[in-house]
């Protein structure tokens, strides 16, 4: 791990220091965290047809394995 010092004005520090005593955090834990939801944010591509292509299957048909060949019903022929 890397150590990072910074200065902040005296309103921001109690700012977060609040925040984290609020959040049942240290300051360390919360900087981190605000650092990281920064940096890599938790978001869900809607064209990723993991989340736009449900149902898999439609109609009756001739029973497949969709645990075993879930990539090619999602991204199409592998290859």
């Amino acid at each position: 791990m890397k150590l990072i010092q910074t200065r902040v004005p005296e309103a921001e520090y109690e700012l977060l220091r609040r925040r984290a005593r609020a959040e049942g955090k240290t300051m360390q834990e919360w900087i981190r965290g605000a650092i990281r939801s920064r940096l890599l944010p938790d978001e869900v591509d809607p064209a990723d047809p993991l989340f736009a292509g449900f149902p898999l299957v439609r109609g009756k048909g001739p029973k497949v394995n969709v645990a075993e060949r879930h990539d090619e019903f999602l991204y199409g022929p592998l290859g």
